[in-house]
């Protein structure tokens, strides 16, 4: 449980922290954050307290402008962060929950934040070769008896 409130029709416990891109009207600079309840937790105001193994040596990937290069750490990078965010966020640890100082520069009202693409896409992305949407297309176009073709 979070010490955050959080509502219980929310979308964003502390079991579920989506990442994203994100800028504010007094700091245009496009960030990473995570969503809990109704706020925006900013990562690059608090990238010093990931100091686990994986993530202590990876810290600045919380200073780019998308998540390309925090993606490309892979599961165990993934799982450090989640597990500290966790943490953090948790009614039981102090870190954050006790510092008013560092929740007034990491936690923002969703209301005031500007959302943006949080990846670069390099290069063509062929949708078409996941089964679920080729057969999505394929059922608009030749219904569902016919989704996919036998050369799929």
């Amino acid at each position: 449980m979070s010490f955050i409130s959080v509502s219980p029709d929310s979308h964003f416990p502390i079991q579920n922290l989506p990442y994203g891109v994100f800028s504010t009207k007094n700091d245009t600079t496009h960030r990473i954050g995570v969503a809990i309840g109704d706020n925006v937790l900013d990562l690059k105001a608090i990238k010093h307290l990931f100091n686990g193994p994986v993530m202590k040596t990876q810290q600045n990937v919380f200073d780019e402008a998308t998540l390309n290069k925090f993606m490309s750490l892979g599961h165990e990078a993934w799982h450090e962060t989640r597990q500290t965010l966790q943490s953090i966020l948790s009614k039981d640890q102090g870190i954050l929950r006790d510092s008013a100082e560092l929740q007034s520069k990491c936690l923002i009202p969703q209301n005031e934040v500007t959302m943006h693409l949080p990846a670069n896409i390099g290069d063509y992305t062929d949708f078409y070769s996941s089964r679920e949407h080729a057969t999505n297309i394929g059922t608009l176009f030749r219904g569902k008896e016919n989704a996919l073709l036998p050369n799929w």
